[in-house]
């Protein structure tokens, strides 16, 4: 009996001590440098295109080389005088999600919920028309997906799997909740009205997306025009990482 419990307290203490090594090469924990950004990191809960948390998605946390931090943390300034919040959605991505993401593409099932991501083709040309890459940027620590909050809306309902919800391209009402301003389309939707400049979204949607692209632009970051939500800062490196998302220690 004493033995079984002192192997479990060993097992205890070597799990808190790999989740207290520090992250490499000039990562942060973007809550260390600015609490108030909210996060919403997708991946690392059911509320995504896979339907499930992927690798090394261990915890809700944005990771980021300290530079998009630093650089996020000044967006959010210029924000907060406008009741505005950023709200993270992908930040770091261990290397082995992408690869299970492109192993997704090529699996040649697809269910009604994963449809929602990409009403307009099959999940298999995700790879062909540039939507998921064996390379992501994520990986570097210097590519986000982001989104925008507004601090005087009401909270809305919170995502339910069990629910068919309308595709990405929907009325906000119909499809899946983001808790987030409205942008046109739900986060990850593969869509030309995903586009940023997307011509098929009302006033309101592209004053948003306007917003968010001009404080971003403004701290370096560059749009990738397909996505609304995707952010990269030029010169974090083009190195992949495949460390896992620990929780914080502190």
């Amino acid at each position: 009996m004493m033995r079984r419990l002192a192997l479990a307290c060993f097992g205890m203490v070597l799990a808190t001590a790999a989740r207290a090594q520090p992250l490499p090469d000039d990562f942060v924990y973007l809550r260390d440098l600015d609490p108030s950004i909210r996060q919403d990191i997708r991946y690392a809960g059911v509320n995504n295109f896979v339907g499930r948390k992927l690798a090394g998605y261990d915890a809700n946390e944005c990771i980021v080389k300290r530079s998009v931090g630093l650089a996020l943390q000044k967006v959010q300034r210029e924000l907060a005088p406008q009741n505005v919040s950023l709200k993270m959605l992908d930040c770091y991505r261990p290397a082995r999600a992408s690869r299970e993401m492109v192993a997704w593409a090529q699996d040649g099932h697809e269910t009604a919920a994963q449809k929602r991501y990409n009403p307009g083709f099959s999940k298999s040309e995700l790879f062909r028309l540039g939507y998921i890459a064996e390379y992501s940027g994520h990986s570097t620590g210097a590519a986000v997906d982001v989104t925008l909050v507004d601090l005087h809306a009401p909270t809305g309902p919170s995502f339910d799997p069990n629910r068919a919800y309308a595709d990405c391209t929907a009325p906000e009402a119909l499809r899946a909740p983001e808790n987030s301003v409205d942008m046109g389309t739900g986060y990850d939707c593969s869509d030309a009205k995903a586009h940023t400049s997307a011509k098929s979204i009302t006033a309101g949607q592209r004053r948003w997306r306007k917003l968010l692209a001009g404080a971003m632009v403004r701290q370096g970051f560059v749009n990738f025009s397909k996505e609304w939500w995707h952010f990269s800062l030029p010169g974090g490196g083009r190195q992949a990482y495949d460390f896992p998302i620990a929780p914080r220690t502190r």
